[in-house]
């Protein structure tokens, strides 16, 4: 008998398809934007582009407000970033396809057009819907694959021409014009666009490009060919192209391919939405096991990305829920077993301007693939969404943990430059900056300017775990009659006891409760020194000013220990809820007005535990 149950157990594992999993505890809350996840401790997010309708500008993509599906490239020293645009909403044409670059991957260049809206021929139908005829259209653009480096290292971008008939329409139904391809030329240049690959129900005599083909550049036409005979390249057209494509290997609608090589260098990993995956033991060409749903992953309707990290380990980043947020990663010693969850991007801007298919979130994750580049950091970099309105970028220091080693003594002027932020998250816009900077007297710090009507910057710093706490920090309100710095003192899970505010009437008040308490009056360019001490069993705080009188106050809620210190220049939100409809029809008042400037300096952050002595 024991000996049959071993024989079963032994065929069993024989049979048992091998498979990436998660194999951790953390899972992600919805109710919450951050899903009460520990953060990636030092990932800095930053919004690239912040779309803008009443104010079009080349800056905002000239006022287009559904922008989406970004890709992420490194090559010959920079930065990389692609993206797709409609007027509103998506599968709404026009589209186009445009390009941002970056030294530093901080600040960005405007988006250049890099494929511009393409009519459709009066009379174009698809096979299988004959009583729909275009007249007067153009194509939206569809793409799983942005760029491509060769092995000549030319930098190629791709895009894919697909036709909505009406707003229900898929273009990635594999019944479109064709994909497109140009290279990108050092100096902000560009080569002609040609087609790489038109669908099958095409009329080729029709086309606005040429083919590739009839390019002389002898090593561009190598360089599509490549991509042509890439099988994993290939993998990711499969939407968009001909279903019986010789050139790609899984012909199924898997949605959203992306990839990464095991340690043996063959084995290759694909993913795909809904967290489906499977293994290919021949880099990419065949896929002989099936593709099954990730034990233990949890992801709905949305991209996840994988890639081998700089330092060896395996990384997947995505949605773990069945909305589009929070924004999470998981890492892999081995690229099969994923052992944690923790926070890239957990904040949800208001969506300013409703539209087609718009989803409120971070969402559609890519970073950069195989092959597109090493940026010089090591850091994990991605690209992603935010409401498919907001273009963002977050980098992740390698190797990924959430626990602090220490505590804080962040006194910013005397940090090395370029380290002052290692410790800290931050949450930077367009309109609310959080960086590095020049304080009023002169020296450095942490400045936190606010002019967005809708969102607010935010800096985090994570700290070990203390039931007890001290913390020490110079802040320097710029204004006293607007504006608002929050300052919070949060668990684990990002569940705030203690919330200190710089309002708008030039108080600096404590949270209590439902209500407010003054604490004391500011002036605008005044330094405030504030010492905080916290103690979550007895839910006490004391609060003292410039080493003025002590006030004594309770939490406004509870918690078992101190882990995170958070600063944010607005009011917390919980809209939307995951019982918040999926579609928003309408656009917020005032959605491109912004308000006046705040500013907000912090100079020092220290932290430690009442009677231990910090070395």
């Amino acid at each position: 008998m024991a000996a049959a149950l071993l024989f079963s157990l032994a065929a069993h594992a024989q049979t048992t398809p091998e498979t990436i999993r998660y194999t951790g505890t953390t899972l992600s809350n919805v109710d919450y934007h951050h899903g009460q996840l520990r953060p990636a401790i030092g990932t800095h997010a930053r919004q690239v582009l912040r779309a803008n309708r009443e104010h079009p500008d080349a800056s905002n993509g000239e006022g287009w407000t559904y922008n989406h599906a970004p890709m992420l490239a490194y090559w010959n020293g920079q930065f990389y970033y692609q993206y797709l645009s409609n007027p509103a909403g998506e599968h709404i044409p026009p589209g186009r396809t445009l390009l941002l670059t970056s030294k530093d991957g901080n600040t960005w260049t405007n988006p250049t057009v890099i494929f511009p809206p393409y009519k459709v021929p009066d009379g174009f139908t698809k096979p299988d819907q004959p009583g729909k005829v275009a007249k007067n259209l153009e194509a939206v653009m569809h793409q799983r694959v942005g760029f491509y480096v060769s092995k000549k290292n030319r930098l190629l971008t791709l895009g894919y021409y697909g036709v909505a008939l009406d707003a229900k329409d898929d273009p990635n139904d594999g019944q479109g014009i064709g994909r497109v391809v140009r290279e990108v030329l050092p100096g902000g240049k560009f080569g002609p666009i040609y087609f790489l690959r038109n669908n099958s129900t095409w009329d080729k005599s029709k086309s606005t490009y040429p083919f590739y083909t009839s390019s002389k550049d002898k090593g561009f036409v190598a360089a599509c060919e490549e991509i042509l005979a890439s099988p994993l390249m290939m993998q990711q057209m499969v939407e968009e192209q001909d279903r019986n494509d010789p050139l790609i290997p899984i012909k199924k609608d898997y949605k959203a391919f992306s990839y990464y090589h095991l340690p043996d260098g063959n084995r290759v990993v694909g993913l795909w939405k809904h967290a489906l995956t499977s293994i290919s033991p021949d880099g990419g060409k065949t896929w002989p096991n099936p593709v099954i749903r990730a034990p233990h992953f949890v992801n709905s309707n949305a991209k996840i990305w994988g890639q081998r990290t700089s330092d060896g380990r395996y990384a997947t980043v995505y949605n773990p829920s069945e909305f589009r947020w929070p924004l999470a990663i998981s890492t892999s010693p081995n690229g099969l077993d994923y052992t944690d969850l923790w926070l890239v991007h957990g904040e949800i801007t208001p969506m300013r301007y409703g539209g087609n298919y718009k989803s409120y979130g971070p969402q559609y994750v890519r970073g950069i693939q195989e092959g597109d580049g090493t940026p010089p950091d090591k850091k994990l970099w991605v690209s992603y969404s935010v409401n498919k309105e907001d273009l963002w970028v977050a980098s992740v220091p390698v190797p990924v943990r959430a626990t602090a080693a220490s505590h804080a003594n962040d006194v910013f002027a005397q940090l090395p430059a370029g380290q002052e932020l290692e410790q800290w998250n931050t949450y930077s816009l367009v309109q609310a900056p959080v960086e590095i900077g020049k304080l009023p007297d002169g020296s450095k710090g942490l400045v936190f300017k606010d002019s967005d009507r809708f969102d607010y910057g935010k800096a985090e710093r994570v700290i070990p775990e203390s039931k007890q706490l001290v913390a020490e920090l110079s802040v320097i309100p710029g204004q006293n009659d607007h504006g608002l710095l929050q300052i919070e003192f949060q668990d684990a899970k990002g569940q705030p006891a203690v919330q200190l505010s710089f309002d708008s009437t030039g108080t600096l008040s404590y949270k209590a409760g439902a209500r407010f308490k003054g604490v004391t009056k500011y002036t605008a360019g005044q330094q405030l020194d504030l010492r905080v001490t916290l103690d979550a069993p007895n839910r006490t705080c004391t609060v003292a000013v410039n080493g003025g009188k002590t006030s004594t106050f309770i939490f406004y809620a509870p918690v078992a220990a101190f882990e995170r210190i958070m600063l944010r220049t607005g009011p917390a939100r919980h809209f939307p809820t995951p019982d918040t409809p999926a579609d928003q029809t309408y656009d917020l008042p005032k959605a491109g007005e912004s308000e006046p400037l705040a500013t907000f300096y912090l100079k020092s952050l220290k932290t430690s535990v009442p009677g231990v002595v910090t070395p």
